[in-house]
């Protein structure tokens, strides 16, 4: 087994967490508690990439977060911004609507280059009934065929994440989509800690060594088997110590972003609190390494 490298991971946290927060409000209350950058869910609420002062929204955003030396990846699960009676709805496998999921993934790839982010994050969505799986990865194939048409274009990393329920909902899925595209450098992997308990066939390490160097955003929540809930840190079965220790051992340099969205109530307390105790386990993750 490889050395953890010494570096210590670098913590963000998701404004979908965060949503009786104004935007900057967020991200100062995110560097005054030591984070190290934000994952931004471009929605109504914070930054509407559909509003006609997007881009000015977006020139102001990238100097707070310089400012304040914060890091950030673009997150795009934002749950009724395209559709106010459907959650998530049209996604990239949808049987009508996809050319509204793959505008908006545009819209969202011209912010992150202009942010500076670090990555882009979107999922496949929900199989509708009697969509046949050659049907599905077709869809799939072109619609993230012509998000990295564009997101190639401007130098911007897209991060599949496999979402437990949807139709690539494993990390096999995202290796699987990678090779039907031709493996294409700028097509890797977000990875959602939680995800891994709740249904990924292997373990957390194996896991996370599968993935490797194609990480390019993690998230970090906790969670039970066969349970999709996002769940504060300690209060599920998540091994952060063995999770840490796997992402040094991979040479992970990218941001781990907490993603809590149902905790939003108690935002400020609950950063701060996550914050520490996944400190307090890659501590003990690299106890002992030279």
């Amino acid at each position: 087994m490889s050395t953890p490298v010494s570096t210590p991971l670098r913590f963000g946290y998701g404004t979908n967490g965060l949503h009786s927060h104004r935007l900057d409000d967020a991200v100062d209350l995110l560097a005054d508690l030591g984070y190290d950058g934000v994952a931004l869910t471009l929605d109504h609420l914070h930054l509407d990439p559909f509003a006609p002062d997007a881009p000015a929204q977006t020139t102001a955003l990238r100097r707070r977060l310089q400012s304040r030396g914060l890091g950030c990846v673009v997150e795009t699960g934002a749950r009724y911004l395209l559709d106010p009676r459907r959650k998530h709805h049209p996604t990239l496998v949808s049987d009508t609507g996809r050319d509204v999921r793959v505008d908006y993934l545009h819209r969202a790839a011209r912010i992150a280059a202009d942010l500076g982010a670090e990555a882009l994050s979107f999922w496949s969505g929900v199989l509708p009934d009697g969509v046949d799986d050659d049907t599905a990865w077709q869809r799939m194939v072109d619609g993230t065929r012509a998000v990295l048409d564009v997101a190639e274009g401007l130098g911007v990393v897209c991060a599949v994440e496999p979402e437990p329920g949807m139709f690539v909902d494993t990390l096999d899925g995202v290796l699987e989509l990678r090779r039907r595209l031709g493996d294409p450098p700028l097509l890797r992997v977000t990875l959602d800690l939680g995800h891994v308990v709740c249904n990924e066939p292997r373990g957390m390490a194996e896991t996370i060594h599968r993935a490797g160097d194609l990480i390019a955003n993690v998230q970090v929540d906790d969670m039970v088997r066969d349970v999709h809930e996002h769940l504060e840190i300690g209060t599920g079965e998540v091994d952060f110590v063995e999770a840490t220790r796997a992402l040094h051992e991979v040479g992970y340099t990218g941001l781990a972003s907490f993603e809590l969205p149902r905790q939003a109530h108690a935002a400020p307390v609950v950063a701060e609190r996550s914050l520490r105790l996944l400190r307090e386990a890659e501590h003990q993750s690299l106890e002992g390494v030279a």
